[in-house]
């Protein structure tokens, strides 16, 4: 992407956080959804229902949680706290209420931030009955002692967890497994950006002609989800040879990575490559059991290639489940920077190719070829002689970029050049 596709792509992934922004998601329901359809409509996603009640590993999937609407009322009428002006306002997974009761029985059902008194917490209860409100520390400081209606107008009950998967075919039947995750309410940052990227990152490879890996797209509820599609799909969990999980990547922050448990998988070392080789500010992270659902595709059992792509990390900025992470706090510029880093790796991951040199017993004559034709300058010079160098069967284009200091892509270029000519034979 150049510069102008970069602001283009940008705003327009910028645009579709904010339309998504208002629906109601949690980790079942309605919300989830209705997110799935508007992605539904740039990629064919599949879209799964998975039954309350089927067990899942150690796991049992809930029951399905819908809300219509939640209010505290006065005892003048006025509602104090009302879900439609903002989701945040109600604990994900309450149990529905009508009843009236005094501020003193109330409070014990209220959820501030003291240290943040403007802005309205995000709380759930997925895994226990209990209902709530979250509001802004200054809305709980102002309520008068007295009696106040309070209703949630929602339903627990059998249906399904609901999520979606977008599959793309390569010439290799091993995948790049791409997740976000899709339970999340109004969080902009915390959930919108990994999947308004991770469906541009779709729609982009979608459009390829060709590509050598599968790609395998997930949007998924945190947890619950990524633990439901392993159980029912841990047959084909041996054909995903890399993996990200997508979270946190619209604000401004550095690029943080956390690699995965294995540590040294092929997509922890390409992910290093292409921010250091790129210039680009960044974090690199120990694989930890605690985070997101690369801790899922990275339990013991499973033990996948997959690392986490974020940026500031989760709970150390304090917009971080709040009302304050809105889709002002999501910067169009990075969400496009994040989408084009995940280019740069995928061309890394397709590009890696093994080659050996047809003629290896010192340098080929280049001229005759006419091979310092088609370079542009003496970078590709030495990119070439370096190809040539370390073609050898046991060094694959990474190795050769990253023992050059070159970039990838000139390397790739190169080698390109090289196996035309048939000074090159892949390997693989």
């Amino acid at each position: 992407m150049n510069e102008i596709d970069q602001e283009a792509i940008g705003l327009a992934m910028h645009a579709r956080l904010t339309s998504l922004y208002p629906i109601c998601r949690s980790i079942t329901g309605d919300g989830v959804r209705q997110t799935l359809a508007e992605l539904k409509t740039t990629i064919p996603l599949e879209i799964h229902e998975v039954p309350s009640g089927t067990q899942v590993f150690d796991w049992t999937v809930p029951n399905e949680w819908n809300i219509r609407d939640a209010w505290i009322q006065n005892a003048a009428g006025q509602r104090v706290v009302d879900f439609k002006e903002s989701n945040l306002h109600v604990v994900s997974y309450s149990t529905p209420i009508h009843a009236t009761m005094p501020l003193s029985e109330l409070r014990a059902h209220l959820h501030s931030l003291p240290d943040q008194p403007n802005a309205i917490p995000n709380r759930t209860s997925y895994y226990k009955q209990d209902w709530g409100f979250c509001l802004s520390h200054n809305a709980l400081s102002a309520l008068k002692d007295g009696d106040y209606e309070v209703c949630i107008d929602s339903t627990l009950a059998p249906g399904n967890l609901t999520y979606g998967e977008f599959f793309l075919p390569g010439e290799l039947s091993d995948e790049v497994l791409i997740s976000a995750h899709v339970c999340h309410p109004s969080l902009a940052n915390d959930n919108l950006s990994g999947i308004v990227v991770a469906a541009a990152l779709a729609a982009e490879l979608a459009a390829r002609t060709q590509r050598r890996y599968s790609y395998r797209f997930l949007f998924l509820p945190a947890t619950i989800g990524a633990i439901t599609w392993l159980a029912l799909n841990e047959a084909g969990t041996e054909r995903i040879k890399h993996g990200l999980v997508l979270s946190g990547i619209g604000d401004a922050g550095a690029i943080t990575y956390k690699r995965s448990r294995q540590a040294a998988a092929a997509i922890d070392r390409v992910v290093a490559f292409v921010l250091a080789s790129n210039g680009v500010p960044h974090t690199i992270q120990d694989f930890s059991p605690y985070g997101y659902d690369e801790r899922q595709f990275c339990s013991p059992g499973f033990n996948l290639p997959v690392g986490r792509f974020s940026r500031t990390p989760y709970g150390t900025y304090p917009q971080y489940h709040t009302s304050e992470d809105n889709p002002s706090f999501v910067k169009p510029e990075s969400l496009a920077e994040s989408l084009q880093i995940l280019l740069k790796v995928v061309t890394v991951l397709e590009g890696n190719k093994l080659y050996l040199n047809t003629n290896p017993k010192c340098e080929p004559q280049l001229g005759n070829r006419e091979l310092y034709k088609e370079l542009s300058n003496n970078g590709e010079t030495m990119a070439m002689l370096w190809v040539l160098n370390l073609s050898d069967g046991g060094h694959a284009l990474l190795d050769i970029a990253e023992r050059a200091s070159m970039p990838f892509e000139r390397i790739l270029s190169v080698a390109t050049i090289l196996e035309t000519h048939g000074l090159l034979s892949k390997l693989r």
